[in-house]
């Protein structure tokens, strides 16, 4: 019986060990996640300020060779936008599949916790009985005792 608890408390520790590293996958594609929504964010600030630095030049004027700069530079920072609406999009899957993953570990986890508990309460009830019956044993014998003496 005692091996068969040693062997509970291996797999408890082994399913906790586990579990923390699937709540560390969650954490790291988070963490991946609200970087890309930072990048989507930022790329899409500075197409703003670029859009308004080509607005303020269009008042002045400008010759097509610079508003073709500029409309190339907007181009690739639409796709550079794309690219990380992408990402972002694959870190999203990726968070959701690694939150599946943790909580079927924890489920593991929740079922070996449960069957030590179990296995603890059986190991329990047998000391018990065993000292209930040691305690049995000893006053009939004090029981017997005493009837001897008389």
């Amino acid at each position: 019986m005692a091996a068969n608890n040693k062997q509970l408390e291996t797999l408890l520790k082994f399913e906790q060990k586990k579990e923390e590293q699937a709540a560390n996958t969650l954490r790291n594609a988070e963490h991946d996640y609200q970087q890309n929504l930072n990048r989507l964010q930022s790329v899409a600030d500075y197409r703003l300020e670029y859009m308004n630095r080509l607005s303020q030049r269009s008042l002045q004027g400008v010759d097509s060779a610079t508003y073709n700069h500029y409309h190339a530079f907007i181009s690739k920072l639409d796709y550079a936008s794309e690219q990380v609406k992408i990402a972002m999009h694959q870190a999203k899957a990726l968070v959701e599949q690694s939150k599946q993953r943790r909580i079927k570990q924890r489920q593991k986890v929740q079922a070996v916790e449960m069957l030590t508990d179990k296995r603890n309460i059986a190991l329990m009830k047998v000391e018990s009985k065993k000292e209930q019956s040691m305690f049995d044993e000893i006053s009939t014998q004090q029981f017997l005792r005493r009837i001897s003496q008389f």
